[in-house]
């Protein structure tokens, strides 16, 4: 099983390609491929064929799958993207925090 830095529901901004420097709310996260899917961020075009009689088909905006490597993780305390730590707490559990100020994420 592969492991993804990000999850579901958390804020990321992309470092690279045609969306960087853009922000939103990662929507799903697939880690078998790697990749995230977040909000408004690499929209495609997806041509759509008709499924019914008398429902339409066309071409459609959706948000395109990209590698998780492409989006860091923003702090909600610090507001500045930053890489992911653990720390380990006395009772057993254990949280993701972020490296720059030590906030939980």
């Amino acid at each position: 099983m592969n492991k993804v830095h990000v999850k579901t529901g958390d804020t990321v901004v992309v470092l690279s390609g045609k969306d960087k420097g853009k922000k939103g709310k990662v929507l799903a996260v697939s880690p078998k491929e790697g990749k995230v899917i977040v909000e408004k961020i690499n929209i495609v075009s997806k041509h759509i064929k008709p499924r019914r009689m008398g429902e339409p088909g066309g071409i459609i905006k959706a948000e395109g799958a990209m590698y998780a490597s492409k989006v860091q993780i923003v702090c909600p305390r610090c507001k500045k993207p930053t890489r992911v730590g653990h720390k380990l707490y006395e009772d057993g559990t254990k949280s993701r925090i972020c490296v720059k100020c030590g906030e939980a994420l």
